[in-house]
């Protein structure tokens, strides 16, 4: 019974979402603001994962992680899609010391990378029948391909997407940002809330994923 109110749900905070993504892309913000989306608003994904964390310890079902699991990719939709939106829209105004690099360098970075996270979504499209966040849940466990090499290779191509676009942008503050902000709330949400939930929708079959393939950093897959 809860399945239709929920999915109903998932399109109206998504369908919300969109419109305000490219509002933010097109808005003019003050120096203050832009600190605020880029510091305080990233950092506001901690609270949320911890709380997260919490609502499915106290009563860790499938039909309980759901809905919070909803709420909680959402809101990081929320938070870490304003950072990052307004991050790219406001590069050049604090870009700090420059990288001498060849922008037809880092654009083919930017093109390599982009690829493989596009690759990525495909991979678990297909082995795990969903999509990378709470729109879709995936209905199983994508264990080969990308997900052989690593259990969080969309995550690790994205990070290496961002860190290409600010080599491209030439802004060595915005790479920093990208290494020492952004990251670690991604690392932090997937260590402390994805993993917990994945054990509690697939099971020992996720246990048995997680002992034998790498968190992040791709290694060959054991026999």
């Amino acid at each position: 019974m809860t399945s239709i109110p929920l999915a109903i749900v998932r399109v109206l905070l998504f369908g919300a979402t969109i419109p305000y993504w490219f509002w933010l892309a097109q808005a003019r913000l003050d120096t203050t603001t832009t600190f605020v989306c880029v510091i305080l608003v990233v950092g506001a994904s901690y609270p949320i994962v911890c709380l997260g964390r919490r609502l499915l310890d106290a009563k860790p079902t499938k039909e309980r992680m759901q809905w919070v699991t909803t709420g909680v990719h959402f809101l990081l939709l929320l938070c870490l899609g304003t950072g990052i939106i307004t991050a790219i829209t406001t590069a050049n105004d604090w870009r700090g010391w420059v990288f001498p690099l060849d922008k037809n360098f880092s654009y083919g970075l930017m093109v390599i990378t982009s690829l493989i996270a596009f690759a990525t979504v495909i991979n678990l499209a297909l082995r795990g029948r969903g999509a990378p966040f709470a729109i879709a849940l995936t209905r199983r466990l994508a264990t080969d391909w990308m997900y052989a090499w690593t259990r969080n290779p969309m995550v690790l191509s994205t990070l290496a997407f961002f860190v290409a676009l600010g080599l491209w942008l030439q802004s060595a503050l915005f790479v920093l940002w990208v290494l020492l902000w952004l990251a670690p709330a991604f690392v932090f949400f997937l260590k402390v809330y994805e993993e917990r939930e994945l054990e509690i929708r697939l099971g020992k079959s996720y246990l048995k994923y997680r002992a034998k393939t790498p968190f992040m950093w791709p290694r060959r897959p054991k026999d």
